[in-house]
């Protein structure tokens, strides 16, 4: 596995491009435009979703201290252009939340990793950018996740997401996943122990005497990531050997 040089700056940068796309497709599609990418939800939905979520982050994030907080609120439904503002004021006080945040202030997460800002500057990136693709579907339009961030994107859930227990996919397989990012030269190899999940450095531990299950998913990098988060079938890439292999790794 080669190594993605991802850095707050990249993130804060994504989120910068990301935000504005985000609200001018939810703007386009509606509040009752169904977003296909996400099953029962609306644009409302998905707005108000976003909306308690940045909000709980940039107040989490900004705490200084580690322990868990209490968990993120609903907001009240409200008229269609308060929402959309409210949407635009919450993600502009996140941005400079985390911007004014240095990358190793103590903050807590969800994960089995560090306790630090730079977890949310990188996780709000990624939250931003996929359900921008999400915004842009219901508005009929949508446009791929920029390379180099999706790339990161399949690293948070490989070292994020599936050790914190957030598989969505089968646990119960044994075998090597293999995952290529056609046009970021990036790819990875993933262990599966049935529960258990090892992301791996080099495939170079993989030689004629490895007898394990293997799976080769190909792919642009925002397909890969958006198979992995559940929002297109695998059938968008190029799978060879066990398919399960590469379904075991979903989170979405």
């Amino acid at each position: 596995m080669n190594r993605l040089h991802a850095s707050k700056d990249s993130w804060l940068a994504a989120l910068r491009a990301d935000s504005p796309a985000l609200q001018d497709a939810l703007a386009q599609a509606g509040p009752d435009a169904d977003v296909p990418s996400c099953p029962g939800w609306t644009c409302a939905d998905l707005a108000g979703h976003l909306t308690s979520t940045l909000h709980w982050v940039r107040e989490t994030a900004a705490r200084g201290v580690t322990e868990r907080p209490a968990p993120a609120e609903d907001p009240p439904r409200v008229e269609w252009e308060a929402a959309l503002d409210g949407l635009r004021r919450e993600l502009t006080g996140t941005i400079e939340t985390l911007e004014a945040l240095d990358a190793d202030f103590p903050a807590w997460n969800w994960a089995p990793q560090a306790k630090k800002a730079s977890f949310w500057q990188r996780r709000m990136a990624h939250e931003i950018s996929v359900h921008r693709w999400d915004a842009e579907s219901a508005a009929r339009r949508a446009t791929p996740i920029e390379a180099k961030l999706a790339a990161d994107g399949v690293n948070e859930v490989l070292d994020t997401w599936l050790p914190a227990g957030r598989r969505k996919g089968p646990t119960d397989l044994h075998g090597v996943a293999h995952l290529v990012a056609t046009d970021a030269s990036y790819e990875w190899f993933v262990r599966l122990r049935g529960a258990g999940v090892a992301l791996l450095d080099t495939g170079t531990i993989l030689d004629t005497d490895d007898h394990h299950a293997r799976g080769q998913a190909t792919g642009t990098a925002s397909d890969l990531l958006l198979v992995l988060m559940g929002r297109i079938p695998a059938d968008r890439l190029v799978v060879t050997g066990d398919p399960r292999l590469i379904d075991a790794l979903r989170t979405g």
